[in-house]
């Protein structure tokens, strides 16, 4: 299949862009409880990297081998973006701090501060402009947040790192999305070229720290080459690039907050994580902000 040809062919509709949105955050729900999952086995966050950035760097092959890992036209700043935001050093933030949180405060903190961050950096850096509903969603959303911080500081327990690295995270994640919307690059392209740059940096910290996935159980090997590689470093970076084509950066990441309300309930129903008052609470805050934010109910489109 001409992977290019087939990207280029035509600018991705509203409807694509929204089912690739919906893609998007249920394969993303799937990793946070597989990569918290890993947590009780012996792969580290250089281990899952590997895997992660590995699968897609063989599938798109022909892709980076063509484009290079210096895409011809893109300046460096964006590619630097892209390459930070969605690649080796967003994934070693988010996974160790998911390593030490559960996996619906997780989802919380890292779904429901991606579309703000992407709203911020829209509206300051781009001068987008967000309608009244979009606004008031992403209040909502950020009411969820501050129901998890509220219950974490009474009795939750969950580290300070995680408010840290996980909001860190999506402010990477959000300057991704705007730098990809700018690169030029097809969501095949940007895919690649973002894969191979972070696998040979794994590969470096690799050297330097080792790797434990002699360690690991073949089963626990298939569970994150299909979480991590497959769903989440192929399709959903394809199926994101396409709703940040059709709908734009700032109404793309707005989806990633729904990931929190499927992360609760994957947490306890697979889990077996305590889901409480508080945690309903704020993914039913988040997801109530999502819909409201991703312009579903706006008159200006």
């Amino acid at each position: 299949m001409n992977t290019s040809a087939f990207a280029r062919s035509s600018h991705p509709s509203a409807a694509a862009g929204y089912i690739g949105g919906t893609v998007t955050v249920l394969i993303w729900a799937g990793w946070v409880l597989a990569t918290r999952h890993s947590a009780a086995t012996p792969l580290g966050t250089i281990d899952i990297g590997l895997i992660r950035y590995g699968v897609p760097v063989l599938a798109l092959s022909p892709v980076w081998w063509r484009v290079g890992l210096l895409p011809k036209g893109v300046p460096l700043h964006l590619l630097a973006l892209m390459v930070a935001g969605s690649g080796a050093l967003f994934f070693q933030f988010t996974t160790f701090a998911i390593h030490a949180t559960p996996a619906a405060s997780a989802g919380i903190l890292l779904g429901g501060s991606m579309p703000l961050a992407a709203a911020v950096i829209g509206v300051t850096v781009f001068r987008e402009r967000l309608d009244m509903s979009r606004w008031i969603g992403l209040a909502a959303i950020l009411a969820g947040a501050g129901i998890l911080l509220a219950g974490s500081l009474s009795n939750r327990g969950i580290p300070w790192t995680s408010f840290l690295l996980l909001p860190l995270s999506a402010l990477l994640w959000a300057s991704y999305t705007h730098a990809f919307k700018r690169s030029g690059l097809t969501a095949v392209e940007a895919g690649a070229v973002i894969a191979l740059w972070s696998f040979l940096i794994h590969i470096g910290l690799a050297l330097v720290y080792g790797t434990a996935l002699g360690l690991a159980s073949a089963g626990e090997i298939a569970l994150q080459v299909m979480s991590q590689g497959i769903l989440s470093g192929l399709m959903a970076v394809l199926a994101y690039g396409i709703a940040v084509r059709a709908l734009g950066g700032t109404q793309a990441a707005a989806f990633t907050a729904i990931t929190p309300v499927l992360v609760t309930l994957g947490g306890g129903l697979l889990l077996g994580e305590t889901v409480g008052l508080v945690e309903i609470s704020a993914a039913a805050l988040t997801g109530i902000g999502v819909a409201l934010s991703t312009g579903l109910f706006s008159k200006r489109r």
